[in-house]
């Protein structure tokens, strides 16, 4: 029988989990049938705190990651990239990294010259990455290219059709769909270009909108694929695990 994976969450983070909520998330993810969760690191300490969360639970993983809003307002981003050689138990990638223009107080320079960091560390490591873009894909397209080698999912993809065809043409990317998908006209990729996340505890999605999100979710973000794309529930299953496995390498980790 097949199962479901978690790509992108968050249920290690103490201010939006308590310790005993998280515990019952990963509980209630397995008997939904997601049987494997990833959570994401933000920074270089919640990357860690992800790390110990993963180490206390079968078949959840971790991610280090810089976001890049870390460096809004001129704040100082520095970053240890021994960490990744010295703590690499259940480590499948790098993220969430890339660019975000949203916010007024952006540093431009300072996001695109961390992102070349991560993507180096990535490419240095042989890991692929969970990209966060926002109002910037002029500028992502151009830093990847430099990249040729890396893997990795443009997460949470809420832009155009005309950027989601150049990611399906220009690059190897997997895209994200999240609960996002399920309240929104955003377009939909191709089933064999798509991981599912949650983004847990944000984008709950429909029948759920009004409660924090939690992995288990994930059943009805890929039931509402199974609509929209208007084929089995067990296609969908298959598909989108295969590719999470493939991207992240879970089912060797």
């Amino acid at each position: 029988m097949s199962y479901l994976i978690d790509s992108h969450c968050h249920l290690h983070d103490r201010q939006f989990f308590e310790a005993e909520q998280a515990e019952e998330m990963v509980k209630n993810a397995f008997k939904n049938n997601v049987k494997k969760i990833v959570c994401i690191g933000t920074d270089p300490d919640d990357s860690l705190v992800a790390r110990e969360f993963a180490k206390a639970h079968e078949n959840v993983f971790w991610t280090y990651g810089i976001h890049p809003e870390e460096t809004n307002g001129g704040k100082k981003v520095h970053f240890d990239g021994s960490v990744i050689e010295k703590e690499n138990e259940k480590l499948v990638a790098i993220g969430e990294v890339g660019l975000d223009y949203h916010s007024e107080d952006c540093d431009r320079d300072a996001q695109i010259k961390l992102f070349n960091e991560m993507l180096q560390l990535a490419k240095d490591n042989d890991l692929p990455l969970s990209f966060h873009v926002r109002n910037a894909f002029e500028d992502f397209f151009a830093v990847v290219k430099n990249f040729p080698e890396v893997r990795g999912v443009v997460h949470s993809f809420t832009d155009s059709k005309k950027t989601l065809r150049k990611i399906l043409e220009e690059t190897d990317f997997y895209v994200g769909v999240n609960g996002l998908a399920t309240y929104s006209t955003l377009p939909t990729p191709p089933l064999e270009r798509i991981v599912l996340e949650t983004d847990a505890p944000f984008l709950t999605p429909i029948p759920f909108r009004g409660i924090i999100n939690e992995p288990a979710y994930i059943h009805d973000i890929a039931e509402w694929l199974t609509k929209k794309l208007e084929i089995d529930f067990e296609t969908v299953k298959k598909e989108t695990t295969k590719n999470a496995e493939q991207l992240f390498r879970l089912s060797n980790s």
